[in-house]
């Protein structure tokens, strides 16, 4: 039997086109939503458990870079789908937040806050840009395409673990300064 093989074009597309929806809703959470003052003070350990998210997530990506690297494909997929998880749940976990606390402004000032909101700039940009390659870089490990995922990763990788590390670090000076 022969087998079919489809076009990653309309899955990239539409991988974008997600992307971009999931992006714009989290815009307008951080930006536009006022979250209700009935939750202050409550779920107040969710900005610990993103950047114990986003740190598992690191960690989990360094694993599966070693498990590659050390040609170890079985670990190697795992430790990636655990970052993804990770990713996930921090996701899930970022959304409550914001749903329900709203933004934090943080409240330094002079070079530490000119510090902090550079690396928080790069950290939102570059999860922007995050999400669509990792999904990408996913979909074509996921269909054997291992190639083209080996090319996409070489950009992936380290954005991702950019983005997760920087999570950690936003939190720790939100920690150290605003809560």
């Amino acid at each position: 039997m022969e087998q079919v093989q489809i076009s990653p074009r309309p899955i990239v597309g539409a991988i974008i086109v997600v992307s971009g929806l999931a992006v714009s809703f989290l815009l307008w959470l951080v930006y536009v939503h006022h979250a209700s003052a009935d939750f202050a003070g409550r779920w107040m350990f969710l900005p610990a458990l993103n950047a114990l998210l986003n740190g598992l997530c690191a960690i989990a990506l360094c694993v599966g870079l070693y498990f590659i690297k050390h040609h170890n494909w079985k670990a190697h997929r795992t430790s990636m789908l655990l970052a993804f998880a990770f990713s996930s749940a921090f996701l899930v976990s970022y959304i409550a937040n914001h749903a329900l606390h709203g933004d934090t402004i943080f409240p330094g000032h002079g070079p530490v806050r000119t510090l902090y909101l550079s690396i928080l700039a790069s950290h939102v940009i570059l999860s922007i840009v995050a999400l669509p390659m990792v999904l990408t870089t996913f979909f074509f490990s996921l269909t054997g395409r291992f190639a083209m995922h080996r090319r996409i990763a070489r950009f992936t990788f380290p954005i991702w673990l950019y983005v997760s590390v920087t999570g950690v670090v936003v939190f720790a000076f939100l920690k150290v300064y605003a809560y």
